[in-house]
């Protein structure tokens, strides 16, 4: 009984524009806003984090795939594809190799999620062939770089 009259000494206050949000139990386009403001400004940290972790992860990817196709090139001509020959070399026969049954790729080769080339050497100073992406940064041998033997 006590709240009853609270609420209708309340609505007699009101104006007739909110008594009428107020006995259908909607709310108002701000109040829609402002709950909207709040959730967009949790989301935002998780989708800026999560961002450069798949990027990597792309990049990861991408570099077992043409790890694979490395191989391919390997078990037909009998060794590893030289730096200078490059990673074209899973793509288009070198001038030079006349057991490459290639290509060993179906698409062309591909640029790392930040747009570069991925970097390609044979040998290589930590494995027999090193393949690595310089990064958000693009930057070769600096800390963010990704690599193939770590």
């Amino acid at each position: 009984m006590v709240l009853a009259e609270l609420r209708t000494k309340s609505q007699k206050t009101m104006s007739g524009e909110h008594q009428i949000y107020w006995r259908k139990g909607k709310f108002s386009l701000i109040g829609l806003l402002v709950v909207l403001g709040i959730l967009s400004g949790t989301w935002q940290p998780k989708i800026a984090i999560r961002l450069p972790m798949g990027r990597e992860r792309s990049a990861r990817i991408e570099m077992k795939e043409l790890e694979e196709s490395l191989q391919l090139f390997y078990l037909d001509v009998g060794r590893y594809p030289t730096t200078s020959e490059g990673l074209e070399a899973t793509v288009h026969s070198p001038w030079n190799v006349n057991s490459w049954q290639g290509p060993y790729r179906s698409t062309d080769l591909p640029k790392d999620p930040w747009g570069k080339r991925y970097i390609y050497r044979c040998p290589g100073g930590h494995n027999t062939f090193d393949l690595s992406s310089s990064g958000p940064d693009g930057v070769e041998d600096s800390i963010d770089d990704i690599v193939s033997w770590k």
